[in-house]
């Protein structure tokens, strides 16, 4: 149910000789975080769009500068159709061929807009920024910290309301790491800003090492609320990017966080273990498939693997499609039989044990 979209001419257009860190880092970003987060996924080619999208509750744009004005049109249609939408970075801000546009092609659905006084020359700028990291920093809104236990200044701010859901799991911070850069940008009243730029300060000596602005209004992360339909975040900081470099948890746990909101929570997998693996899910006529590659290892995210780590128990629930009852399951790498039970349309069923993969045939 999750598309991540791409395009040759993002790549040859776009990103041309920083096509590694224009490109192909915030996909890595984005599908790392979905293995990551056990979320499956297919790449979907920007000019494929409608023919795919029947398949999908939300599309994923990662860093796609480059976008014509038919692969506009087809993810406005998408939008419309009620699907979700999540982008990042310099999305649509670029021609198919990979000249400036004045401003996003897809700002009303974002709600935000590039400031014109402030961008002279986005893409130059982009490349020489993204290509650095810095000291700086995301603060969450609204700010949380005046009921933390700790030390106090005396001028935490009183907390105005109740955090959005995709920031879970951060409650107990107002500030996340980031180390890229961002440009103002103007956002729309209707959206709802979660981020905002912390510029950067200096590292060391330690004396010198406090926020000199510690707070702006530079969105980093928003959400347009004006569509009750569909869902949509737009995300001018590089997190994706920035996961692809750095493998920052907090990092892919906002990005998990993000697309599971802007999908509706409409995922069909739901695998719970410890370690990381990599699940997918295929169909058939009468059966579905569910292939899980268990990529824990000392070196995660190096190859090769040089020495299998088992995990288990792996407990898996599955969206069960209307030809598939769900009653019978056939584990064809360990040739095992599992007992499995049906609740709500979903199958749940427990591998003991899987040490390199594991092939499931559901019926």
């Amino acid at each position: 149910t999750v598309g991540v979209v791409w395009s040759q001419q993002n790549m040859d257009f776009y990103g041309r000789d920083e096509s590694e860190l224009l490109e192909e880092l915030p996909w890595r970003g984005i599908t790392q975080a979905l293995i990551r987060a056990r979320i499956p996924y297919l790449p979907v080619n920007a000019d494929h769009i409608d023919r795919d999208s029947g398949k999908f509750s939300l599309l994923i744009l990662p860093n796609l500068g480059a976008i014509s004005d038919n692969q506009i049109t087809m993810i406005r249609r998408f939008v419309k159709n009620g699907g979700g939408l999540i982008a990042t970075g310099e999305s649509t801000l670029y021609t198919e061929w990979g000249d400036s546009r004045s401003d996003y092609a897809l700002g009303d659905l974002f709600g935000a807009h590039t400031d014109k006084q402030q961008q002279t020359n986005p893409g130059k700028t982009l490349r020489r920024l993204a290509s650095e990291t810095y000291h700086t920093y995301l603060r969450l809104s609204p700010e949380l910290r005046k009921n933390v236990d700790g030390p106090h200044a005396g001028k935490e701010p009183e907390i105005s309301g109740k955090r959005h859901t995709v920031l879970k799991g951060f409650e107990e911070t107002d500030i996340l790491s980031f180390g890229g850069l961002l440009r103002p940008g103007i956002t729309e009243p209707a959206s709802e800003v979660l981020m905002t730029f912390i510029p950067p300060f200096p590292i060391y000596p330690p004396e010198t090492a406090w926020m000199r602005e510690p707070k702006t209004d530079i969105a980093g992360l928003i959400i347009n609320t004006s569509s009750v339909e569909s869902r949509i975040a737009f995300m001018p900081a590089d997190i994706d990017r920035q996961f692809g470099r750095y493998n920052l948890p907090d990092h892919g746990n906002l990005l998990a966080n993000l697309i599971r909101w802007a999908a509706k929570d409409n995922i069909p997998l739901i695998v719970e273990c410890a370690g990381l693996v990599e699940c997918n899910i295929y169909s058939q006529p009468g059966r579905l498939i569910f292939h899980i590659v268990n990529l824990t290892s000392a070196g995660t995210w190096r190859q090769p693997i040089d020495e299998y780590i088992p995990i288990g128990p792996v407990k898996v629930k599955i969206k069960l499609s209307k030809e598939v009852s769900g009653k019978g399951l056939q584990l064809l790498v360990s040739k095992s039989k599992l007992t499995t039970s049906v609740e709500k349309g979903w199958v749940i069923f427990t591998i003991n044990s899987i040490s390199d993969h594991e092939v499931a045939v559901i019926t």
